[in-house]
């Protein structure tokens, strides 16, 4: 039987956190997830779905604000844990968390390593065009994704992928991957691979101002990180609508082989249809919200803003 303690945070480890939970050689002695947040305008906290998950089945949580102090290392240390997994837990985990587990920590990590390193690889993967991704394990050391690797599987991006889309597709396929590599880990048949760090690729956190569109940009480009940044951190622009300026939610759009003429962001209705320009073809606009209004599929939203042919996007 091998004791672990789970770090994680976002809604699509938990299939991971199940996958543990239903294996008889494992024991869950812990869940380590991000103290409860403010949602909303009330500002009501709400807790991660994996803290959910474990009080549920009886597992004790831990959602420290820091594992920096001696009381978190003290509480982790007292769990008796052969293993830590770490599934985007979020933090930082300082080398006196490492050292603790015999087996050390091992952590899922949505990319094939040394590649898109970071806090970003599954939008990254997409906004680079990337037609494979994948899940790599590897052992996490004091650097950031630089540790050895046991194993990697192979994650293909559909041709109108989303962030989403992707993150659920690895949330499906990775859980058994996982599950059959820690065994052989455990057992001693599987031995850790050194990254290459020539080849390494590194990704930022994102902020929502990194969504604001570039339509001077290719619209191949346009398009692939518009689908990278849904649902996060969303894909917006600004139309100077009567004077004021407008933040513009795109939600849906596709690019075309219509080619432009004027300036990028320039719109041009054919009928029902709505265009942009970027740099060298038209983006097609299918669903649109102005900032704090209802989302509008394009027909309605020209029904109601008539003004918005001959705009120029910033």
């Amino acid at each position: 039987m091998i004791k672990i303690v789970f770090f994680g945070t976002p809604a699509w480890t938990v299939s991971f956190f199940e996958k543990l939970l239903s294996d008889p050689d494992s024991q869950i002695v812990g869940v380590v997830t991000q103290p409860d947040k403010p949602i909303g305008r009330e500002q009501k906290k709400v807790s991660s779905l994996i803290k959910k998950k474990a009080q549920e089945n009886g597992i004790p949580v831990f959602p420290f604000p820091t594992l920096k102090t001696p009381e978190a290392v003290d509480s982790l240390r007292d769990l008796g844990a052969d293993l830590f997994v770490v599934v985007a837990y979020g933090k930082i985990i300082p080398p006196a968390v490492l050292a603790l587990p015999p087996l050390g920590c091992l952590n899922v990590h949505p990319s094939l390593l040394p590649k898109y390193r970071g806090a970003s690889p599954i939008i990254s993967a997409i906004a680079e065009g990337e037609t494979e991704t994948g899940i790599s394990l590897m052992l996490l050391d004091e650097g950031m994704d630089t540790g050895p690797v046991l194993a990697s599987l192979p994650v293909s991006i559909a041709e109108r992928e989303t962030a989403a889309t992707l993150t659920e597709k690895i949330s499906r396929l990775g859980p058994l991957f996982f599950l059959e590599t820690l065994k052989k880990y455990a057992s001693g048949s599987l031995k850790f691979v050194p990254q290459d760090p020539s080849q390494a690729t590194f990704t930022k956190q994102l902020e929502r101002n990194d969504g604001r569109i570039d339509w001077t940009q290719p619209c191949a480009v346009v398009d692939r990180r518009m689908r990278a940044f849904d649902p996060w951190p969303g894909s917006w622009t600004i139309w100077n609508r009567k004077g004021k300026p407008v933040r513009l939610k795109i939600l849906e759009a596709v690019p075309t082989d219509l080619s432009c003429s004027g300036l990028p962001g320039t719109i041009t209705i054919q009928g029902h249809r709505c265009f942009v320009n970027c740099a060298d073809r038209k983006l097609e606009l299918f669903l649109v919200q102005i900032e704090g209004k209802v989302r509008m599929n394009i027909e309605d939203f020209l029904r109601g803003y008539g003004e918005f042919q001959d705009s120029v996007l910033l």
